[in-house]
């Protein structure tokens, strides 16, 4: 393997690792921006106009819980002419705490959980897992919010084959009885709440102290490299990690050359992409529309903002999927994606995908001019198609927006799977499309 597409996966590893749940993801990401020069800006803040912050560039980045934007504007200042956006998510399939979460019997203390998205149920059974997000908390007269993240502590207990004989023959999980993890054992039952205010950042809180949460399970097993020639990688949160990650990356590899462009150079991570994007931080909500329009006022934009629109465009980006070897009748005929042909360009005919001709286009320049392969993908007739924040974006926008991805096996598994020189492709892919 490339020692560069090596690296790019080992560091995405590490990535994952720093962000079992959305809330954890943005402020990675706030991590490596802020090393690189980006300013943190606050929305209820007065943002500075391109005549206050004077010459030169502005590299910035805003987070609405889980959910971050960041961008750079050009020193071409008020004659760029739009902006290209790269659209992703933070969250994945998943569990997530119930209100009164500690549960529990036969000295069993369990978590309360309720299912996140759409996970392979059954893949999340027999791993360490743990607990991860944020809680609110009382501060002095008013709230705070605090990170928590555990050790792997908890694990979902699949029954054994000699109590099911019939399991092998088809396993079927009911959500609400078979999903609860075992978190620890005792005489008395185990205080969940408790146990998470010793693990927040910081100073530990105590169990009255606590308000409210959003924690969610996340896959406790480091990212491997495996395979004949360590060509894949084994994670939790590919999908969409691997879009997050490839977007930071190339946005400070090439940042140089993006404060040269003629467009505002735009990464939009999402939270709740998951269950439908309907939220303040996901990409049904007003959060990107809200920073483009300040964005746009800070360069002096009015009248001009439709022609904006006009000369603007996002690069959907989520995963996708690899041709899966032992079910080759799921996938299209004569689209065949497979392992390190370099990333997908998603297209589908009812606009699930909303790549048309001029957007693939973009892409095909875009990896010719990156050095990188690129490969279609359809889905067959008779499988349902998913769905992207791709949609939303250009009917919420009116921009023309187009849907990539990385290919995968094991989508909304506990711990997917792809190739290394894929991963590393759409890096560089990215990278190109943001610079025209």
């Amino acid at each position: 393997m490339p020692a560069d597409a090596v690296e790019h996966a080992e560091d995405l590893g590490r990535f994952v690792m720093d962000s079992p749940s959305s809330y954890h993801a943005v402020e990675a990401a706030a991590q490596r921006l802020e090393a690189a020069g980006f300013d943190r800006i606050s929305e209820s803040q007065p943002w500075r106009t391109a005549q206050e912050d004077g010459p030169g560039a502005r590299r910035r980045y805003v987070i609405r819980d889980g959910a971050l934007i960041a961008w750079v504007v050009p020193e071409a200042g008020a004659d760029v002419t739009g902006f290209r956006i790269l659209g992703a998510h933070t969250d994945s399939p998943s569990f997530k705490l119930k209100p009164r979460p500690s549960t529990g019997s036969n000295t069993w203390w369990q978590a309360g959980v309720e299912v996140y998205g759409g996970p392979l149920l059954n893949s999340w059974l027999d791993r360490e897992l743990r607990l991860a997000g944020r809680l609110t908390v009382r501060s002095g007269d008013g709230v705070a919010t605090r990170l928590v993240a555990t050790p792997p502590v908890a694990r979902i207990p699949q029954l054994a084959i000699h109590l099911d004989r019939g399991a092998n023959k088809g396993l079927t999980l009911d959500p609400q009885q078979h999903v609860q993890p075992v978190w620890g054992c005792g005489a008395g039952p185990g205080d969940l709440l408790e146990y998470l205010g010793t693990q927040v950042e910081g100073a530990p809180v105590g169990p009255s102290e606590i308000l409210g949460w959003d924690v969610v399970l996340a896959d406790g097993q480091q990212p491997r490299r495996f395979g004949a020639h360590g060509e894949f990688l084994a994670s939790g949160r590919l999908d969409n990690l691997s879009s997050v990650h490839a977007g930071i990356v190339a946005m400070l590899d090439r940042r140089e050359e993006l404060e040269a462009a003629q467009t505002v150079s735009v990464l939009a991570a999402f939270d709740h992409e998951e269950v439908g994007s309907r939220t303040r931080s996901g990409a049904a909500g007003p959060f990107l529309k809200d920073v483009l329009t300040r964005i746009g006022a800070g360069l002096g934009w009015s009248e001009d903002r439709r022609r904006a629109a006009w000369a603007s465009s996002c690069l959907s980006s989520d995963a996708g999927h690899l041709v899966h070897p032992n079910y080759q009748g799921h996938h299209d005929p004569a689209n065949r994606p497979v392992p390190g042909n370099g990333p997908l360009l998603k297209i589908n005919a009812d606009q699930h995908y909303t790549t048309d001709a001029e957007g693939a286009a973009q892409w095909y320049l875009a990896c010719e001019a990156a050095g990188v392969p690129t490969q279609e993908f359809v889905s067959n007739n008779g499988v349902p198609c998913g769905s992207t924040i791709g949609p939303i974006t250009a009917t919420r926008l009116g921009i023309r927006t187009l849907d990539v991805g990385v290919g995968l096996l094991s989508m909304h598994s506990a711990r997917e799977m792809a190739h290394v020189r894929d991963l590393r492709a759409l890096k560089l892919a990215v990278g190109q499309w943001w610079l025209g």
